[in-house]
C-alpha cells in the first residue's frame, strides 16, 4: 500500500508571494498584489516518487489477485489482515499524483489551460473505460458461448447487456451499467472530472477544501447520497464518499503531509497505529474463524457492523491512514530498495496504472475462466496468479520501453531540425 508522502522527500517547499504593502516616498500608495497561490512541489531533480510508483504497482496486482475466485494466492493480499484494501490504496495515490502534476501546470499556465488538460485525462481515461468495456463483453460472450456455460455472463453480470443491448450501451456510456470488476474507472473518471475546482481551491485554501470534503462525506453518510445504477441500484464506489480519500490525497501532495512531518514521526502515533492495526486484523480474523468471535464485546459488534466499503466506512478510512503512516515511518524515501530490481516491474507497474488496470480486468476473467474449466487445486491457482502478475509486468516494461524510444525519437528529431536550420542559415 502506499503512504501519505512529505513531499519535502522530493520536492522543494511550496513558495507563497505576497506583496508586503509597503510603499516609498517617492512612490505614490498603492495596494499591494495579491498573494501568489502556493506552487505546487517541483521533484529535486526531476525524479520520480518512487514510492508512489511503487505503491500504486503493488495495488494493481493485489486488485488482480483480489478478482480472482479465493484461492491460497489470495491470501496474500491485504483485505484479509484488516479493514481497508488494494482499492484505497489505488484512489489516494491518484488524487496525490493528479495534484503534483496538474497543480504545477495551474500555478504556471492558469486554470483554464490546466483545467482543459485534466479534461483531456478525463477524456482519456473514458476512452480506456469504453473500450475495456466493449473488449470485456466480448470476451466474456465468447468463452460462454464457446463453452456452452451461460453461468459466465451472470457471474459477470451482462445478462441485462444480452437482453436489451440497446438500452444497456446507453446505460454504460452514461457509466451506470458496469459489468462485474469495473468499477475503478468510473470512479475514477467522476473524481477527475471536479478536479479541477477542488485544485484552484486547494491552491488558495487546502484546509478549507478539505474541510469541505469531510462535510461532504458526511452528508453522503446522513442522506444517503450517491449515483444510481443500471438497472437497479447505486453506484458500489460512492464517489460523494470516495471523494474523500481522493482530496485527502491531493491535499497530503500539496503541502499537507509536509505539515504532517513532525507527527508522523512521532512514536506515540506509530504505537497508537499499531494498536489499531492488530485490533483490525483480530477483527479480519473473526471473519474466518468465527469461534474467535466470542471474544468481541456484543457492543463492539453492534457500533462496528456494517463495515461499509461502497460509502468507505471511517473503519476504512481509518485503517488506510495507520498503514499509510506506519510505511512513511518506516519507509524513507531514500531506501534503497526503491532501485532494486526485484522491484522494478511493481514500480514499472505504478507508472503506467491506466494501461495494466484495463489489462488486470481481462486477466481476471481468463484466469476466472481457467480455474472454472480446469481442475488443479492449489497448484493451478498460484500457477494462474503468478501469471497474471508476470503478464501485467511484462506489458508495463514494453510500454515503459516504447515510451523511451518515442522520447528519445522525439528528441532527435528535434535536433536535427535544428542543425538543419543553422545549416541553412535558420531560414
Amino acid at each position: 500500500m502506499t503512504s501519505v508522502t512529505d513531499p519535502s522527500s522530493h520536492s522543494a517547499r511550496p513558495a507563497c508571494a505576497a506583496g508586503d504593502g509597503r510603499a516609498t516616498v517617492d512612490a505614490p500608495l498603492v495596494p499591494a498584489p495579491p498573494p501568489a497561490p502556493c506552487k505546487p512541489a517541483v521533484a529535486a531533480g526531476g525524479e520520480r516518487e518512487l514510492r508512489l510508483d511503487l505503491f500504486r504497482g503493488l495495488a494493481l496486482w493485489l486488485i488482480f489477485v483480489d478478482h480472482l475466485p479465493p484461492n491460497l494466492f489470495t491470501w496474500l493480499t491485504i483485505r484479509n489482515y484488516g479493514f481497508s484494501d488494494a482499492t484505497e490504496i489505488f484512489i489516494f495515490i491518484s488524487g496525490y499524483t493528479a495534484a503534483f502534476v496538474y497543480s504545477r501546470a495551474m500555478t504556471e499556465r492558469g486554470f483554464v489551460v490546466a483545467g482543459a488538460r485534466i479534461l483531456k485525462r478525463v477524456w482519456q481515461i473514458y476512452v480506456a473505460h469504453v473500450f475495456l468495456f466493449t473488449i470485456f463483453l466480448a470476451e466474456i460472450s465468447y468463452v460462454a458461448t464457446s463453452f456452452e456455460n451461460p453461468l459466465y455472463t451472470e457471474e459477470m453480470g451482462i445478462l441485462d447487456f444480452l437482453k436489451q443491448p440497446d438500452v444497456t450501451i446507453v446505460q454504460a456510456l452514461l457509466l451506470k451499467f458496469r459489468p462485474v470488476n469495473m468499477d475503478v474507472l468510473p470512479l475514477y473518471i467522476v473524481l477527475m472530472l471536479f478536479l479541477p475546482p477542488i485544485l484552484w481551491l486547494m491552491q488558495r485554501k487546502p484546509d478549507l477544501t478539505l474541510g469541505l470534503s469531510v462535510g461532504l462525506y458526511a452528508l453522503a453518510w446522513e442522506f444517503n447520497l450517491n449515483l444510481p445504477a443500471y438497472p437497479n441500484g447505486v453506484w458500489f464506489f460512492n464517489p460523494f464518499a470516495w471523494q474523500l480519500l481522493f482530496v485527502f490525497g491531493a491535499w497530503c501532495a500539496l503541502g499537507g503531509a509536509r505539515r504532517m512531518a513532525p507527527l508522523l514521526s512521532s512514536r506515540v502515533l506509530m504505537a497508537l497505529c499499531v494498536v489499531y492495526l492488530l485490533a483490525a486484523f483480530f477483527i479480519t480474523m473473526t471473519w474466518h474463524l468465527p469461534q474467535l468471535g466470542h471474544f468481541v464485546p456484543r457492543v463492539i459488534e453492534q457500533w462496528m457492523y456494517p463495515i461499509n466499503k461502497t460509502d468507505l466506512d471511517v473503519l476504512r478510512f481509518m485503517h488506510f491512514l495507520a498503514l499509510a503512516a506506519l510505511t512513511v515511518y518506516l519507509l524513507p524515501s531514500d531506501w534503497p530498495g526503491l532501485r532494486s530490481p526485484w522491484l522494478r516491474p511493481a514500480i514499472l507497474c505504478g507508472q503506467h496504472s491506466l494501461e495494466i488496470f484495463c489489462l488486470g480486468v481481462f486477466l481476471a476473467f481468463a484466469g476466472h475462466f481457467v480455474l472454472a474449466e480446469v481442475s488443479g487445486g492449489a497448484v493451478i491457482h498460484f500457477v494462474v496468479s503468478l501469471s497474471g502478475i508476470v503478464i501485467m509486468s511484462a506489458a508495463a516494461a514494453v510500454f515503459s520501453w516504447y515510451k523511451h524510444v518515442a522520447a528519445k525519437g522525439g528528441k532527435d528529431a528535434k535536433s536535427a531540425e535544428t542543425n538543419a536550420d543553422l545549416a541553412g542559415g535558420g531560414s
